[in-house]
């Protein structure tokens, strides 16, 4: 294998490669390139002492220096690649004047090392040293952030890479990582003020008589109508393009970060995101896409042209550029408002022509959980079906009722064949979750032996998120399992706003139909109206259980599953 993920030298030309000077004019004044490409990967660290180092800096986006939370000087922080089977230990330096910590995401240990405060272990206070250490018993593409609150948008992210033991059923060339993230100049407080104070404050796509006029938007009517019910069909994301700048490995679209390759090599991509609240559609268009893995574990390999995926997330793609020319990785937000833009190439300073952003999405009927009823305008029993909607507490018995209950989902429908929100008309093959088949048997076959059914609520006008209905600050008793038994979960999205759901410390199994070779996850993006079903087993601890839509968390979408054993337990 070529190793190029260890290269870093920093490599930057002096004029754009073959073609990109006759590029440069056609692309969107945000991503024209501000260098002729930086071929520049990540610092890697390894081996079984790793010291972490937690303090402010200054980044250079696109040119412009912004405020950052670093590790080791670094946005994203050091890759940390490791192998299956090795014990590890991480010193972490907070440097901080305020409380740190790092989680291990996806990673199976013990809970106290899981690096939640108030959930697994104290947090690691100003001026002080935690080390975490625990053996590597996984092999894949994962990460870790703070779970502090809100650096992790502030910069202190980044990714792992676990070798397995033995051979690795997927072969490649050469590989990159991938990681996407977004990054704002205000602070991850300052964004969280503003969303108390001003729902939609960052919603820069309203609708519009010119759209009207278009035909890109609702027709009239239908527009009075979602008004009467206080809705905006256009409020897609939280937090967008309006204050959001898009980055691959730190770098903004017009820095033009390249990853490079030999035609006809076999490139393994290990795609994350690290994003704070940003669903990205990611596509690299010429370049078909093989998903080989899902959220670190292998499934049977599947060619698609696009995904869909929630903060959290990843995936590792095999592509075979045989060309010798550039291509656009495009990581686009999933509400249209910008894109996280980098270049595949065979030398640096080369670019590719960058597509333009696509219309848009408008919520539609489905995603205000009326599935059964999406036919385009809304006759009088979609009308009804609304009023249903905004009134049905009676149809869900286990949410609490109150403010921060907007809707309830009178007919929620699973989505894990859809290819996910507004990308029903892509054009082209889309990845869906029930496309992803283990590639291995599911270590635990057993059938789950009770169920649970929990709501994503939510009130979009007092920016207020819980699961069923009953945020962290106000939940007095945690979910209890038992340690080794088997559960079906299904979450229920209440609202018309996608959710990535993390369990920490647990892979789960979707219910998609696959059986034993179920795709297992850490984390699962629940479409808006929809529902999706897994079954876990329960690993013993106290473990966070939350949106990874880190201002969702903040607001009160977290709670804590106890998992022990004994008589006593649940």
């Amino acid at each position: 294998m070529i190793a190029s993920i260890d290269r870093r030298a920093f490599l930057r030309g002096a004029t754009l490669g073959s073609g990109g000077l006759a590029l440069a004019g056609a692309l969107p004044a945000w991503a024209l390139p501000g260098s002729a490409g930086i071929a520049e990967g990540l610092p890697v660290l390894s081996g079984e002492d790793i010291t972490l180092r937690i303090a402010r800096t200054t980044m250079r986006i696109d040119g412009r220096p912004m405020h950052a939370v670093a590790v080791n000087g670094t946005v994203p922080a050091p890759l940390i690649r490791l192998r299956e089977g090795q014990q590890v230990r991480l010193r972490v330096m907070n440097e901080l004047d305020e409380e740190s910590s790092i989680h291990w995401h996806g990673l199976l240990l013990p809970f106290q090392m899981d690096g939640v405060p108030g959930v697994s272990f104290p947090g690691i206070a100003p001026r002080a040293t935690f080390t975490y250490a625990f053996p590597i018993v996984q092999a894949g593409t994962y990460w870790y952030h703070s779970h502090s609150g809100f650096q992790e948008q502030d910069g202190l992210y980044g990714p792992i890479v676990i070798d397995p033991a033995g051979a690795d059923p997927v072969l490649s060339d050469r590989e990159h990582v991938i990681v996407l993230s977004d990054h704002s100049r205000l602070s991850g407080r300052a964004i969280f003020t503003r969303l108390k104070q001003q729902p939609g404050y960052f919603n820069r796509q309203r609708q519009t008589l010119a759209g009207l006029l278009a035909g890109q938007d609702q027709r009239a009517g239908d527009r009075r109508k979602w008004g009467a019910m206080r809705m905006d069909p256009t409020d897609i994301a939280d937090v967008t393009g309006a204050t959001y700048r898009y980055l691959v490995n730190g770098h903004g679209p017009q820095d033009n970060w390249t990853a490079l390759f030999r035609p006809g090599e076999r490139v393994r991509l290990r795609i994350i995101n690290a994003s704070a609240m940003t669903t990205f559609n990611l596509r690299i268009p010429g370049l078909p896409m093989t998903v080989v893995q899902a959220d670190g574990l292998n499934v049977r390999p599947v060619e698609v042209d696009e995904f869909q995926f929630g903060p959290a997330e990843t995936y590792d793609v095999i592509v075979v550029p045989r060309e010798d020319r550039a291509y656009t990785l495009v990581g686009e937000s999933v509400d249209r408002s910008g894109m996280a833009r980098a270049t595949l190439a065979p030398r640096p300073g080369m670019s590719a022509a960058v597509p333009p952003l696509r219309r848009r999405p408008i919520a539609t009927m489905t995603d205000m959980g009326m599935g059964g009823m999406d036919h385009g305008a809304m006759d009088h029993g979609a009308m009804a079906g609304m009023d249903h909607a905004m009134r049905a507490f009676s149809n869900a018995p286990t949410v609490r009722k109150g403010p921060g209950v907007q809707t309830i989902a009178p007919m929620p429908i699973d989505r894990t064949g859809a290819p996910g929100q507004g990308l029903d008309d892509a054009g082209h093959r889309v990845l869906t979750y029930r496309d992803l088949v283990a590639l291995e048997p599911n270590p635990d076959a057993r059938a789950p032996s009770r169920q649970l059914e929990i709501h994503l609520t939510g009130n979009m006008e007092r920016y207020m998120w819980a699961f069923d209905g009953e945020k962290l600050s106000e939940v007095t008793a945690p979910i209890p399992f038992r340690a080794g038994e088997r559960v079906r979960v299904t979450l229920v999205n209440d609202t018309m706003m996608g959710h990535p759901i993390h369990l920490h410390g647990h892979f789960f199994e979707l219910v998609t139909g696959h059986g034993a070779h179920s795709p297992r996850k850490h984390t699962v993006l629940v479409q808006p109206g929809g529902k999706v079903s897994w079954d876990v087993t329960a690993n013993e601890g106290d473990w966070a259980f939350h949106c990874h839509m880190l201002y969702h968390m903040a607001a009160g979408m977290m709670q804590v599953v106890q998992v022990r054993g004994g008589a006593d337990a649940a």
